[in-house]
């Protein structure tokens, strides 16, 4: 089996040593991502629903430079500071995935990396 790293500058630079994601076995792996602008390498301002659509872009931008969409997510991890949250939260992530939403777990967590509200990381099917 053939591992692909995946680096896109549409998306922000790991805090950490890890990939954005990496493809193999016919997957694309995403690595968590918090709502970081990735033009600033700064957390985005605003509550939930911005953090969330920060997040969301990110994860689709890390998808498109292999030629995958949001369409081909089949599995999503979501980690919350607060399930307070989840209805906001559900709102902005219901727009990313309208029709045939994969499936997905969220949890609540006790801290996350620079203080961010949500954390998210998905697994995709390969195109190619």
């Amino acid at each position: 089996m053939t591992k692909e790293v995946i680096f896109t500058d549409k998306a922000p630079k790991p805090i950490g040593p890890y990939s954005q994601a990496v493809k193999a076995g016919g997957f694309i792996f995403v690595a968590g991502q918090i709502p970081i602008d990735p033009k600033t390498g700064e957390l985005v301002t605003g509550g939930i629903r911005e953090q969330t659509k920060r997040v969301f872009e990110n994860i689709k931008a890390i998808l498109e430079a292999v030629g995958a969409s949001l369409e081909d997510v089949v599995y999503v991890t979501v980690y919350l500071k607060d399930l307070g949250m989840f209805k906001e939260f559900n709102e902005v992530y219901s727009y990313y995935f309208q029709k045939d939403p994969p499936s997905r777990v969220t949890v609540q967590v006790a801290d996350l990396p620079r203080g961010a509200l949500i954390e998210v990381s998905v697994i995709a099917a390969s195109r190619r």
